[in-house]
Formats: C-alpha cells, structure tokens, sequence
C-alpha cells in the first residue's frame, strides 16, 4: 500500500500539498537523551543475580501480571529441545536416495523443492 503511495508521488498525480502531508510523517522517538548525549544511568534498576536467573524478563505480554519462572527441564516438552537442531539443506538432500530418507526429511526434500522450483518459475516469469 505505501509503495503505490510512492509511486504516485513520484509521478505527480497527486496535489502537492497532499504529497507533503504525506511525506512529513516521521517515528515516534520513545526517549529523548540528555544534551550531553548520556542517557541517566541511575534510574534503571539493577536487578540481583538470583532474580534474573529464576524469572523470564519480558515474556509477560499483558497489562496485568508477572514474568513467568523458570522451570525445571523436565517440566518442559521433548519436542523443545529438538527445535535449533541442524536440519539437513536442499543440496545435501538432492545428493541423497530419496528411497533412504526418514520421513521427515523426505518432507522437508519435497517442500524446499518446490520453493526452489517456484523461485526459479517466478524468475522466468518477472517482468524486467
């Protein structure tokens, strides 16, 4: 949406003073730091060794409420532990039998096969 926006910018289709409108948006600054470009080190408040490694700081998503504890590893499901394991890639898959593959990487051969291929389909296809 923005991007047509810019476009018609661009090509003059749009009044002037409504393309500065437009373009004077700026962010939000969330803080604004002293002249002396110091930020006020005292008022964040340290926190104790033992706190920060019982308690998840910032997983809390609501208004109400507290941070979430720690938990034993066994309190935690068996498929966690397996989520930043290696995963085999497209080529190394290629050069296997696909007779021999798990079913897992046989699934994981099929999906980045196809996402190749429609890569490469929609590379034919663009328009330059």
């Amino acid at each position: 949406m923005a991007m047509s926006w810019t476009r018609g910018l661009n090509h003059g289709v749009v009044p002037r003073h409504a393309a500065q409108l437009v373009e004077s948006r700026s962010l939000a600054i969330a803080s604004k730091a002293k002249k002396g470009g110091k930020a006020d080190a005292g008022k964040t408040p340290a926190l104790s060794q033992e706190l920060k490694s019982t308690t998840v700081f910032g997983a809390n998503i609501f208004k109400e409420g507290s941070d979430p504890k720690i938990q034993p590893d066994s309190e935690y499901p068996d498929w966690l532990w397996h989520l930043l394991d290696n995963r085999p890639v497209l080529s190394e898959l290629r050069r296997k039998d696909p007779k021999t593959l798990s079913y897992e990487d046989l699934k994981r051969f099929v999906k980045l096969d196809n996402r190749s291929r429609i890569k490469i389909r929609n590379d034919l296809n663009a328009k330059n």
